[in-house]
């Protein structure tokens, strides 16, 4: 049986929803990294209880920014998406070496399947890449 292949433009209900989910993806991950960049105590703190070196705080803020901006401009939005999903599953391992609780470690899976729903939903492409069947 042949798959449907959505490839015309978003309903409006489908395009905001995407927005949304995508600006609370955005909003979280500036904030992290740019807490990052400042190193607040509790950063500072964080760093050495996941046993990072202080030095770490700045270049890993840095990459997650860099990434941000990729996943925010909707014409690089998917490789974004695709090098945060990858940023996030180190934050998943690294929660598991720490043995963290199990929140922690599913935390990163749950924010990263918010981040793809945000594009799935408002990208008409993915969708034809991805299809769900109805």
């Amino acid at each position: 049986m042949p798959v449907s292949v959505e490839t015309t433009a978003p309903s409006k209900a489908r395009l905001w929803t995407g927005r949304i989910l995508t600006a609370l993806a955005l909003l979280f991950l500036l904030f992290d990294g740019i807490m990052k960049l400042i190193r607040p105590l509790a950063v500072t703190q964080a760093m050495t209880q996941l046993g990072f070196p202080q030095g770490l705080s700045v270049p890993i803020g840095v990459i997650l920014l860099v990434c941000t901006f990729l996943y925010a401009i909707p014409s690089t939005s998917v490789l974004g998406a695709v090098l945060l999903t990858g940023y996030l599953g180190g934050a998943v391992v690294v929660q598991m070496r720490i043995g963290a609780p199990a929140f922690s470690e599913f935390f990163p899976i749950g924010f990263a399947v918010l981040m793809w729903a945000g594009i799935y939903l408002r990208e008409p492409r993915l969708r034809a890449l991805i299809p769900l069947r109805t």
